[in-house]
């Protein structure tokens, strides 16, 4: 919380008036484009980053910002507001001490309108509703960001000046709740105990607003901005115009501007109620849909586009322009979270499936079809042009959390295994290709014993075990003979065979493999 140095300014209404002097600048539409751009963190060096770092470098999209004009005229509007609100309220004029004292006669006499007509209000408000994820809450955030929130005075007395607070409108439209929220977040900002004072559990709706109004005035509020207004739909009986007529009375009354932010689910209470008040529509209000496939679209998809961190760079050709529109319809939030889950999506297929990392009409259709289901009838009602639906389905909530769990599920693919070639596939070991011919393991670890040379192969060990085995099934089968005649051997047997084999210097698998003996047993295996 620091003071300003005092500015000059031309203008008459607002020299003077330390409220307004020691605000910034007010700024030019250059210096608003300056200040409200926010491109995301980029190098194309990223580009050959490890998946795991290019994974959080595309985080950094979610923070993208790239105003346009809506944001720019919204800036000039809240500009406007905060100053013309301090118009009234000058600290070195007597009609302020005179706000401050009618506060306190409210207070003391339990009537909110007393004083109403001492001193005029210069507040106004405005509203700005719009289709769910157009980036109405985040642009007011960045706009309010440009203004110091607490200013400290030292003359001429010692006070703190509130130049804004957001408070998110009540899930059931409460003004009760509102003026709770309102105690609690003073009380955060400067370590007050208004909370305490002005309500506590026996503290009644009147008396709180009486009071809330009070600590308004006492630390000179620039504007308060009510997010989610669209609550009021949920809220049943008189809750809508009770919370409208509040907001209105502050601004009226007690001259704090007051900016009123939600979807288009809020028009038909905000059309009926809040405009009809005095100066409640002092500046208008303004109207965020969709963005149209036009030159402001082609801006902000063109210049999104920079930002790939895939290994491959894709250009944008018309053909994808037209698919990120089809499936986004223009909506900001939703065009940025298909460009992030593309990327994602196009890493890790490169990964698993060796598919370049490019950026196709392919690709955007998977993410489309897999990750934006919960946002499908909204998207189609935005398709079909049907206002009912779109208010029934105006939520990107949904959407923002998938993408948040999408990335957090985030895993690198395992390294992909490179298949060996046919002529190196995995050898069999002599063991193993007697068990697959149903030899037992105790057997075929005494012909492999026995046939086991220095320096032979696992087919020259497989081949004369496979001869010993035969061997001995013929000599089991053959009667026995007298130790005095010598059978004499078949040159055609597997016996003479493999004598044969060994007398030529041959393996004699490689002869039994030939007089048709022994069949590979890698071929019976792979049957």
């Amino acid at each position: 919380m620091t003071t300003n140095e005092p500015q000059d300014f031309q203008l008459p209404e607002y020299s003077g008036n330390p409220f307004i002097a020691n605000l910034p600048p007010i700024l030019s539409m250059a210096g608003a484009l300056k200040a409200l751009n926010a491109p995301p963190a980029f190098h194309e060096r990223e580009r050959s980053f490890p998946d795991e770092l290019r994974v959080h470098c595309i985080q950094r999209l979610n923070n993208y910002f790239l105003p346009l004009e809506q944001h720019l005229k919204l800036e000039t509007a809240l500009s406007v507001l905060i100053r013309q609100g301090y118009v009234s309220r000058n600290p070195l004029d007597k009609t302020y001490f005179h706000r401050l004292q009618d506060g306190h006669d409210r207070i003391v006499h339990k009537d909110l309108l007393l004083g109403q007509q001492r001193s005029p209000s210069t507040a106004s408000s405005m509203a700005l509703v719009g289709c769910s994820g157009m980036g109405k809450s985040r642009t007011v955030e960045r706009l309010l960001n440009l203004y110091p929130k607490v200013l400290y005075h030292e003359a001429p007395y010692s006070f703190y000046q509130i130049v804004w607070l957001k408070l998110d409108c009540p899930l059931q439209g409460s003004p009760k709740q509102l003026c709770i929220s309102f105690f609690q977040a003073i009380d955060s900002l400067l370590g007050t105990n208004y909370i305490r004072d002005y309500a506590g559990p026996r503290r009644g709706l009147d008396e709180m607003i009486r009071n809330m109004f009070h600590v308004a005035n006492l630390h000179a509020i620039g504007v308060l901005v009510i997010d989610e207004i669209q609550h009021l739909n949920q809220t049943r009986g008189v809750g809508p115009d009770l919370l409208l007529n509040f907001l209105v009375t502050l601004v009226n009354t007690i001259g704090i501007p007051v900016l009123v932010v939600g979807t288009h689910g809020a028009m038909s209470v905000l059309q009926g109620n809040f405009r009809q008040a005095r100066r409640a529509s002092g500046l208008g209000g303004q109207v965020w849909d969709n963005l149209k496939p036009d030159r402001t679209w082609d801006h902000f998809v063109e210049t999104m586009w920079r930002y790939q961190w895939t290994q491959e760079f894709t250009l944008l050709t018309d053909d994808l322009r037209q698919v990120l529109y089809e499936e986004s319809q223009g909506i900001i939030d939703v065009v940025v979270k298909l460009f992030m889950l593309a990327q994602l999506r196009a890493i890790r297929l490169r990964a698993v499936r060796r598919r370049p990392e490019r950026l196709d009409r392919e690709l955007l259709l998977q993410v489309v079809a897999q990750d934006f289901k919960l946002i499908a009838p909204m998207i189609n009602a935005l398709k079909r042009g049907d206002e009912k639906a779109m208010a029934k389905y105006d939520d990107l909530r949904p959407l923002q959390k998938h993408v948040q769990q999408v990335f957090a599920d985030y895993a690198p693919p395992m390294p992909v295994r490179e298949e060996p070639p046919a002529a190196e596939a995995p050898q069999i070991s002599p063991r193993q290709a007697l068990a697959a011919m149903g030899i037992a393991d105790d057997l075929a670890e005494v012909l492999l014993a026995r046939a086991r040379q220095d320096g032979a192969d696992d087919f020259d060990l497989l081949g004369a075990a496979l001869a010993q085995f035969q061997a001995g099934k013929k000599k089991a089968a053959t009667p026995k003979r007298t130790k005095t005649s010598k059978p004499e051997v078949d040159p055609h047997s597997v016996h003479g065979i493999v004598q044969a084999s060994f007398a030529a210097e041959r393996s004699p698998y490689e002869a039994l493999k030939e007089a048709g003996y022994v069949r590979d047993p890698l071929q019976d295996l792979a049957g």
